[in-house]
């Protein structure tokens, strides 16, 4: 994104209101404040929105199980949310609700004018309903003709009369937004299957209930009160009706949205129905829609029966919010999944945030303190340090490329590099050696490039790390302000003249973990559970594994194995995976290139012998040798296997 563009428009999911927020909300959220804090940075007349999604059958049940109208429930759930955004300090421009009055005048308006247009009809319904995922399947969509595709749950026959969207006219005006607009679904290997799903065929939606009425009534127009709208319908609609559609437009001019961030989970209803409702109303399309993975916790899928669910509130209390800020944007790629643990989040705080950036700081009070009274000039910098500073400004100006794409960890690391130059450059010029030798130019000289580099790399990580930042840049005598960003990172400026200012240890050594370890929730309902049979597996324990069909690419040996081939597989995705297999002893690298093979897809990766694997070919094996388990026709890469 360039900065001709004057607005920035970053959503994140609207969050349901059936549980409190995890972990996997408030990376979202802060992922979502750092694009809006870096477009605001950079001088974009920003708009951020968030809120909670409110309506549906799952919500009414949810209320009436706890005694409460859905409204009051709703208003708790919500209520939950914002505190902690909150208490995040999330700079949020606008918090809505699918409660709100204007959001709800803004969809009745929205059905109209699709109505209107032919796209919806009227009809009878007859289907497979999952309520967790309010999502409508055919048959053909099932596990089993009986569970649900995405989360696995029993699915309930709905026949009722319904409003149906003609989502089927849209395939193709879909298909060619995803060929022409390389970016519009971020990361590629989503935006794959997304294509992939749209390539099947798409059948026309439902988008109306009538077996509860928990939701946004029709518009009085239409004369059908029992009709309540489908949740998504509702839901997707926050993103303009937080901009006054169908009321007061006057932020309407902030649309089309910059980023929509969303978990992977709801990835279709983004990439799919939301652009096909947009078309019919005649809208721009999102320029970025960008879907997540799942975090885990020890290698665990989080659930409360476990009791190992993050909740981010007591991670940051304990390890520091902005600590915590800065090891979800860091620790894993955007797109994949992610695990959580303290050990890594220790990691993380003792050697990036203390060794590198907080140790830099320390270093440059104690040298300028002792060699020139705490006062720093940039006089002589491009005498002695040009280099550095040019290798630095070359980092800098491929930052940008990585926000916008959602590859913040990519821009974490090229940051780090500028903490890396300014810390080698210590070791290799040695000013102390310098002050004994006389060569006082020379070593102020140094204290002041590490002094200029810790300041670009403070503007750039502010974003991430608000506060921090601001506590850097004000012992380096000066403000983090968009005029400071035009001056030392877009016209790179040096520092003026400047007297430091002392600050206490930014990132004290954490030698322990400060979280109790999750303990099982024992609940009376578990108790009474008949004890399941030894190698028994649940439904949710199966679907945990994904299973796809690849094409082999390249085959070689391991050095110095003998049962090892290392495999390149194409998946379907951005790039092939590298996997590891032991299988040498029943096929050679050349009768394994370009045929097809069943992949273990989200096994975490794995270092054998020294290579990356990242997953597992399915072979069975008996006396008779090891066959691997193959599709019996040609099939797409990345064709799920279940």
């Amino acid at each position: 994104m360039s900065n001709d563009c004057k607005r920035a428009y970053i959503t994140t999911p609207i969050y349901y209101v059936n549980d409190v927020p995890h972990i996997g909300h408030a990376y979202t959220t802060i992922i979502a404040d750092t694009l809006a804090r870096y477009s605001r940075l950079i001088g974009l007349q920003t708009l951020f929105l968030t809120g909670t999604d409110e309506h549906g059958q799952k919500i009414q049940e949810a209320a009436q199980k706890r005694g409460k109208t859905p409204q009051a429930y709703a208003d708790e759930i919500s209520g939950k949310f914002k505190t902690l955004w909150d208490a995040f300090d999330i700079s949020y421009d606008k918090f809505i609700r699918t409660t709100d009055e204007q959001h709800q005048k803004g969809v009745q308006k929205a059905f109209e004018i699709m109505y209107d247009k032919g796209d919806i009809y009227k009809d009878n319904y007859e289907g497979f309903y999952c309520v967790s995922c309010e999502s409508f399947f055919t048959k053909t969509q099932l596990i089993d003709e009986q569970f649900c595709p995405d989360c696995g749950k029993p699915t309930s026959i709905v026949k009722e009369e319904s409003y149906f969207f003609k989502l089927s006219k849209y395939e193709d005006q879909l298909l060619a937004w995803y060929a022409d607009k390389d970016k519009c679904v971020l990361p590629k290997a989503k935006k794959n299957e997304v294509i992939n799903f749209v390539k099947q065929g798409l059948h026309d939606l439902s988008i109306t209930r009538t077996s509860f009425d928990w939701g946004v009534k029709l518009p009085e127009s239409m004369n059908d009160p029992k009709h309540v709208m489908y949740v998504w319908l509702d839901a997707l609609m926050n993103y303009i009706t937080a901009l006054g559609y169908g009321s007061d437009e006057k932020n309407l001019h902030f649309w089309p949205a910059t980023v929509h961030l969303v978990g992977k989970d709801i990835l279709r209803f983004h990439a799919i129905y939301w652009p096909a409702f947009l078309m019919s109303l005649d809208l721009p399309l999102p320029k970025h829609i960008g879907a997540h993975g799942w975090w885990t916790r020890n290698g665990e899928k989080m659930s409360k029966s476990k009791g190992n669910v993050v909740d981010p509130a007591e991670v940051a209390q304990a390890y520091g919010l902005e600590n915590f800020r800065y090891f979800l944007m860091r620790e894993v790629p955007f797109g994949q999944d992610g695990d959580f643990s303290q050990k890594a989040l220790i990691d993380r705080v003792n050697s990036d945030l203390s060794n590198d950036l907080g140790n830099l700081l320390n270093r440059i009070i104690g040298m300028s303190g002792k060699y020139s009274d705490f006062l720093v000039d940039s006089k002589d910098i491009l005498a002695y340090h040009k280099k550095e500073i040019d290798t630095a400004e070359k980092i800098i100006e491929k930052l940008p490329s990585f926000i916008y794409d959602l590859q913040l960890n990519r821009y974490l690391e090229e940051l780090w590099k500028i903490l890396t130059i300014a810390n080698q450059s210590i070791a290799m010029y040695e000013p102390w050696v310098k002050i004994k030798e006389g060569k006082t130019e020379e070593a102020l000289a140094l204290v002041a490039l590490v002094a200029n580099l810790l300041a670009k790399v403070t503007i750039k990580l502010s974003p991430v790390m608000p506060k921090t930042c601001a506590t850097i840049s004000k012992s380096l005598g000066f403000v983090i302000t968009h005029d400071s960003y035009q001056k030392y990172i877009v016209n790179k400026e040096l520092l003026d003249t400047f007297t430091m200012t002392k600050v206490p240890p930014l990132f004290p050594k954490i030698e322990e973990e400060l979280l109790k370890a999750p303990e099982p929730v024992a609940t009376q309902e578990k108790k009474k559970e008949p004890k399941q049979e030894e190698g028994i597996i649940t439904i949710d324990q199966f679907f945990q594994t994904k299973l796809k069909i690849g094409t082999i690419l390249e085959a070689s040996e391991v050095a110095k194995s003998d049962r090892l081939l290392q495999l390149k597989v194409d998946l379907g995705e951005e790039k092939p995976r590298q996997i590891i297999a032991g299988i040498k002893e029943f096929y050679t690298p050349e009768s394994l290139i370009n045929t097809q093979v069943c992949v273990v897809s989200n096994l975490k990766p794995a270092k054998i012998m020294g290579n990356l694997s990242e997953g597992m070919l399915l072979a069975a094996k008996d006396k008779s040798g090891l066959s691997l388990i193959r599709p019996e026709s040609s099939k797409k890469n990345g064709t799920p296997v279940g």
